[in-house]
């Protein structure tokens, strides 16, 4: 089992930052890729960005919505993964998830709330 543990999220300003932290801790011998998603109200979860580390380099994709403004980064030593949100929109606001992938099963954190204001 993987547990994933999300913080940072809260209120933030239109234009504004924000960075999201997962941690993750259980039986992560192997652990890949690590993501965010994000689930806006009467909305389907959606990819935020993803990490995928294939042994030799660490690849990284966004959602469209999100290019040139978030940025996604992975410390594989602390079993951590990390978004960089910068110059938010009111679009931005959802519950975030952090996801890992162990062999052949998927985990979710509990998510964290990011409100973006006006």
């Amino acid at each position: 089992q993987v547990q994933l543990v999300e913080s940072g999220g809260g209120l933030v300003q239109a234009g504004g930052s924000l960075n999201l932290s997962c941690a993750a801790s259980g039986s992560i011998s192997s652990i890949n890729p690590m993501a965010w998603y994000r689930q806006a109200p009467g909305k389907q979860r959606e990819l935020v960005a993803r990490s995928t580390n294939n042994g030799r380099a660490n690849y990284v994709n966004y959602a469209d919505s999100v290019k040139g403004r978030f940025t996604i980064s992975r410390d594989s030593a602390r079993n951590r993964v990390y978004l960089q949100m910068n110059n938010v929109n009111a679009d931005d606001t959802a519950v975030y998830y952090c996801y890992a992938k162990s062999g052949y099963k998927d985990f979710w954190g509990q998510g964290t709330q990011v409100t973006v204001s006006s």
